[in-house]
Protein backbone atom coordinates (compact mmCIF):
# COMPACT_ATOMS: atom_id res chain seq x y z
CA UNK A 1 0.00 0.00 0.00
CA UNK A 2 1.58 3.60 -1.03
CA UNK A 3 -0.71 5.78 0.18
CA UNK A 4 -2.88 5.95 3.65
CA UNK A 5 -4.84 8.94 4.81
CA UNK A 6 -6.70 9.15 7.65
CA UNK A 7 -8.92 11.51 10.07
CA UNK A 8 -8.64 10.54 13.55
CA UNK A 9 -11.59 11.86 15.99
CA UNK A 10 -11.06 15.14 13.64
CA UNK A 11 -15.33 14.61 12.87
CA UNK A 12 -18.35 14.42 15.25
CA UNK A 13 -19.87 11.56 13.52
CA UNK A 14 -16.55 9.32 13.13
CA UNK A 15 -13.75 8.62 15.17
CA UNK A 16 -12.12 7.30 12.13
CA UNK A 17 -12.23 7.95 8.38
CA UNK A 18 -9.74 6.14 6.33
CA UNK A 19 -8.94 5.68 3.39
CA UNK A 20 -5.75 3.77 1.47
CA UNK A 21 -4.53 2.94 -1.97
CA UNK A 22 -2.44 -0.46 -2.73
CA UNK A 23 0.16 0.14 -5.39
CA UNK A 24 1.88 -3.14 -6.40
CA UNK A 25 2.73 -5.04 -9.36
CA UNK A 26 -0.03 -5.87 -11.66
CA UNK A 27 1.48 -9.53 -11.94
CA UNK A 28 1.18 -10.19 -8.07
CA UNK A 29 -1.52 -12.27 -7.31
CA UNK A 30 -3.96 -10.99 -4.95
CA UNK A 31 -7.34 -12.52 -2.87
CA UNK A 32 -9.94 -9.60 -2.89
CA UNK A 33 -11.16 -8.13 1.27
CA UNK A 34 -13.35 -10.61 2.63
CA UNK A 35 -13.69 -12.95 5.86
CA UNK A 36 -10.41 -15.21 6.12
CA UNK A 37 -11.05 -18.73 6.42
CA UNK A 38 -10.65 -19.96 9.59
CA UNK A 39 -10.52 -16.42 10.79
CA UNK A 40 -14.03 -15.43 9.66
CA UNK A 41 -13.86 -11.76 12.40
CA UNK A 42 -10.74 -10.88 10.06
CA UNK A 43 -11.76 -8.86 7.04
CA UNK A 44 -8.66 -8.15 4.41
CA UNK A 45 -7.87 -9.05 1.41
CA UNK A 46 -4.54 -11.22 1.00
CA UNK A 47 -1.14 -11.02 -0.43
CA UNK A 48 -0.71 -14.90 -2.32
CA UNK A 49 2.62 -14.70 -2.94
CA UNK A 50 4.17 -13.20 0.49
CA UNK A 51 1.23 -13.76 2.73
CA UNK A 52 -0.66 -11.55 5.61
CA UNK A 53 -2.16 -8.24 3.81
CA UNK A 54 -1.62 -4.67 3.77
CA UNK A 55 -4.63 -3.67 5.40
CA UNK A 56 -7.39 -5.06 7.48
CA UNK A 57 -9.61 -5.07 10.30
CA UNK A 58 -11.61 -7.50 12.75
CA UNK A 59 -15.09 -7.43 13.33
CA UNK A 60 -13.95 -6.73 17.27
CA UNK A 61 -12.97 -3.57 16.09
CA UNK A 62 -8.70 -4.05 15.55
CA UNK A 63 -7.58 -2.13 12.47
CA UNK A 64 -4.05 -2.51 10.90
CA UNK A 65 -2.53 -1.16 7.79
CA UNK A 66 1.49 -0.90 6.22
CA UNK A 67 2.95 0.99 3.76
CA UNK A 68 6.93 -0.13 2.66
CA UNK A 69 9.35 2.79 3.13
CA UNK A 70 10.79 3.58 -0.35
CA UNK A 71 14.42 2.52 -0.08
CA UNK A 72 15.96 0.63 -3.20
CA UNK A 73 19.52 0.75 -2.11
CA UNK A 74 18.29 -1.53 1.02
CA UNK A 75 16.14 -4.47 -0.31
CA UNK A 76 16.88 -7.58 0.35
CA UNK A 77 15.37 -10.24 -1.65
CA UNK A 78 15.22 -12.56 1.43
CA UNK A 79 13.67 -10.44 3.64
CA UNK A 80 10.67 -11.92 5.78
CA UNK A 81 7.20 -10.61 4.12
CA UNK A 82 6.16 -7.56 5.77
CA UNK A 83 2.66 -8.15 5.59
CA UNK A 84 2.76 -10.94 8.38
CA UNK A 85 2.88 -7.61 10.51
CA UNK A 86 -0.43 -6.88 9.99
CA UNK A 87 -1.57 -10.40 9.36
CA UNK A 88 -0.18 -11.03 13.13
CA UNK A 89 -1.97 -8.01 14.92
CA UNK A 90 -5.33 -9.15 13.22
CA UNK A 91 -4.86 -12.35 14.41
CA UNK A 92 -3.29 -11.41 17.96
CA UNK A 93 -5.37 -10.01 21.31
CA UNK A 94 -2.06 -7.84 22.33
CA UNK A 95 -2.64 -4.16 23.08
CA UNK A 96 -0.95 -2.33 19.96
CA UNK A 97 1.77 -0.80 22.13
CA UNK A 98 3.08 -4.12 23.39
CA UNK A 99 2.70 -5.59 19.88
CA UNK A 100 4.66 -2.67 18.14
CA UNK A 101 7.36 -3.31 21.05
CA UNK A 102 7.27 -6.73 19.93
CA UNK A 103 7.71 -6.12 15.97
CA UNK A 104 10.66 -3.38 17.22
CA UNK A 105 12.79 -6.29 18.22
CA UNK A 106 12.19 -8.46 14.81
CA UNK A 107 12.33 -5.27 12.68
CA UNK A 108 15.90 -5.95 11.21
CA UNK A 109 13.80 -9.10 9.70
CA UNK A 110 11.68 -6.86 6.97
CA UNK A 111 12.65 -4.34 4.45
CA UNK A 112 11.64 -1.15 5.40
CA UNK A 113 8.42 -0.05 6.78
CA UNK A 114 5.54 1.92 8.28
CA UNK A 115 3.43 -0.10 10.61
CA UNK A 116 -0.54 1.65 12.28
CA UNK A 117 -2.48 -0.84 14.37
CA UNK A 118 -5.15 0.16 17.07
CA UNK A 119 -8.74 0.57 16.96
CA UNK A 120 -11.40 2.77 16.09
CA UNK A 121 -10.17 5.59 18.45
CA UNK A 122 -6.48 4.82 19.56
CA UNK A 123 -3.70 4.35 16.36
CA UNK A 124 -0.07 3.64 16.57
CA UNK A 125 2.62 4.03 14.39
CA UNK A 126 6.00 2.33 14.01
CA UNK A 127 8.55 2.31 11.19
CA UNK A 128 12.11 0.73 11.94
CA UNK A 129 13.62 3.93 10.14
CA UNK A 130 11.38 6.28 12.83
CA UNK A 131 11.69 7.59 16.25
CA UNK A 132 9.94 4.49 18.09
CA UNK A 133 6.86 3.71 19.08
CA UNK A 134 4.32 6.73 18.61
CA UNK A 135 0.55 7.41 19.53
CA UNK A 136 -0.75 9.01 16.76
CA UNK A 137 -3.00 12.27 18.09
CA UNK A 138 -6.34 13.63 17.11
CA UNK A 139 -6.07 14.81 13.38
CA UNK A 140 -5.66 14.70 9.65
CA UNK A 141 -2.46 12.72 9.01
CA UNK A 142 -1.06 10.99 6.22
CA UNK A 143 1.16 8.08 5.39
CA UNK A 144 2.91 6.79 1.78
CA UNK A 145 6.34 5.13 1.54
CA UNK A 146 8.38 7.92 3.77
CA UNK A 147 7.82 8.39 7.93
CA UNK A 148 4.55 9.42 8.78
CA UNK A 149 3.49 12.99 7.68
CA UNK A 150 6.25 13.37 5.98
CA UNK A 151 5.53 16.10 3.29
CA UNK A 152 5.55 14.49 -0.13
CA UNK A 153 3.47 15.87 -2.74
CA UNK A 154 0.66 13.65 -2.61
CA UNK A 155 0.52 13.29 1.32
CA UNK A 156 0.29 17.16 1.82
CA UNK A 157 -2.29 17.24 -1.26
CA UNK A 158 -4.44 14.10 0.09
CA UNK A 159 -4.71 15.14 3.61
CA UNK A 160 -5.90 19.16 2.12
CA UNK A 161 -8.81 17.02 0.06
CA UNK A 162 -9.71 15.62 3.36
CA UNK A 163 -9.47 17.97 5.69
CA UNK A 164 -11.49 19.95 3.40
CA UNK A 165 -14.32 17.39 3.46
CA UNK A 166 -14.59 17.56 7.17
CA UNK A 167 -15.17 21.31 6.80
CA UNK A 168 -18.35 22.12 8.88
CA UNK A 169 -18.51 19.11 10.44
CA UNK A 170 -21.09 17.87 7.75
CA UNK A 171 -21.98 14.32 6.25
CA UNK A 172 -19.07 12.60 5.07
CA UNK A 173 -20.01 10.36 1.56
CA UNK A 174 -17.89 7.58 0.43
CA UNK A 175 -18.08 8.95 -2.78
CA UNK A 176 -16.05 12.16 -2.45
CA UNK A 177 -13.56 9.56 -0.08
CA UNK A 178 -13.24 8.01 -3.33
CA UNK A 179 -12.65 10.91 -5.53
CA UNK A 180 -9.61 11.59 -3.31
CA UNK A 181 -8.38 7.94 -4.03
CA UNK A 182 -8.71 8.31 -7.63
CA UNK A 183 -6.49 11.70 -8.07
CA UNK A 184 -4.10 11.14 -11.11
CA UNK A 185 -2.22 14.69 -10.55
CA UNK A 186 1.68 14.65 -10.63
CA UNK A 187 3.42 16.62 -8.70
CA UNK A 188 6.26 19.00 -10.68
CA UNK A 189 9.89 17.99 -10.49
CA UNK A 190 11.24 20.32 -8.43
CA UNK A 191 8.23 19.54 -5.53
CA UNK A 192 9.41 15.37 -6.14
CA UNK A 193 11.59 13.44 -3.63
CA UNK A 194 14.63 11.59 -4.03
CA UNK A 195 14.48 8.12 -3.32
CA UNK A 196 16.90 5.99 -5.53
CA UNK A 197 14.12 5.47 -7.95
CA UNK A 198 14.22 6.66 -11.51
CA UNK A 199 12.71 10.13 -11.82
CA UNK A 200 10.28 8.96 -14.28
CA UNK A 201 8.75 6.74 -11.50
CA UNK A 202 9.13 9.36 -8.74
CA UNK A 203 6.88 11.51 -11.21
CA UNK A 204 4.04 8.97 -11.69
CA UNK A 205 4.88 7.70 -8.06
CA UNK A 206 3.73 11.04 -7.21
CA UNK A 207 0.33 10.80 -7.65
CA UNK A 208 -2.49 9.46 -5.29
CA UNK A 209 -3.34 7.67 -8.09
CA UNK A 210 -0.62 5.41 -9.33
CA UNK A 211 -0.48 4.20 -13.61
CA UNK A 212 2.52 2.81 -14.46
CA UNK A 213 3.27 -0.03 -17.02
CA UNK A 214 3.04 -3.40 -15.02
CA UNK A 215 2.78 -1.92 -11.59
CA UNK A 216 0.04 0.88 -10.58
CA UNK A 217 -3.08 1.32 -7.74
CA UNK A 218 -4.51 -2.32 -7.21
CA UNK A 219 -7.45 -1.13 -5.05
CA UNK A 220 -8.88 1.42 -2.92
CA UNK A 221 -10.05 1.17 0.37
CA UNK A 222 -11.96 3.18 2.82
CA UNK A 223 -13.43 2.97 6.35
CA UNK A 224 -15.64 5.19 8.16
CA UNK A 225 -16.51 4.62 11.98
CA UNK A 226 -19.69 6.09 12.67
CA UNK A 227 -22.07 6.84 15.15
CA UNK A 228 -22.63 3.52 18.00
CA UNK A 229 -19.26 2.09 16.50
CA UNK A 230 -21.03 1.67 13.22
CA UNK A 231 -18.39 1.05 10.25
CA UNK A 232 -18.54 0.50 6.52
CA UNK A 233 -15.47 -1.35 5.29
CA UNK A 234 -15.17 -1.37 1.12
CA UNK A 235 -12.62 -2.17 -1.10
CA UNK A 236 -12.61 -1.25 -4.90
CA UNK A 237 -10.19 -3.27 -6.88
CA UNK A 238 -8.84 -1.40 -9.98
CA UNK A 239 -6.86 -4.07 -11.37
CA UNK A 240 -6.93 -8.09 -12.05
CA UNK A 241 -6.52 -9.45 -8.50
CA UNK A 242 -4.39 -12.52 -10.46
CA UNK A 243 -3.12 -12.89 -13.99
CA UNK A 244 -5.34 -13.56 -16.41
CA UNK A 245 -8.62 -12.79 -13.64
CA UNK A 246 -10.71 -9.37 -14.53
CA UNK A 247 -11.36 -6.79 -11.75
CA UNK A 248 -14.93 -7.87 -9.55
CA UNK A 249 -17.48 -6.14 -10.93
CA UNK A 250 -19.27 -4.85 -7.60
CA UNK A 251 -17.00 -3.54 -4.58
CA UNK A 252 -16.38 -5.61 -1.48
CA UNK A 253 -18.84 -3.99 0.69
CA UNK A 254 -19.35 -4.82 5.05
CA UNK A 255 -21.43 -3.30 7.11
CA UNK A 256 -20.99 -3.89 10.93
CA UNK A 257 -21.40 -2.68 14.79
CA UNK A 258 -17.97 -3.10 16.72
CA UNK A 259 -19.71 -4.05 20.19
CA UNK A 260 -16.80 -2.27 22.39
CA UNK A 261 -14.00 -1.14 21.89
CA UNK A 262 -10.79 -3.54 20.89
CA UNK A 263 -8.41 -2.46 23.86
Amino acid sequence: MCIVLFALKAHPEHSLILIANRDEFLDRATAPAGPWPGAPGVIAGRDVQGGGTWMGMTRGGRVAMLTNFRDPASMRANAASRGILVQDFLLGDQDPRAYLEKVATRAVEFNGFNLLVGDLSRLFWFSDRGPGIVEVPPGVHGLSNALLDTPWPKVTRGKAALARLLEGNGPVREQDLHRILSDPEQAPDHALPATGVPLEWERALSSILVTLPGYGTRSSTILLAGPGSGVVYEERTRTPLSPGQAPPSQPARFSFTVEKEAF
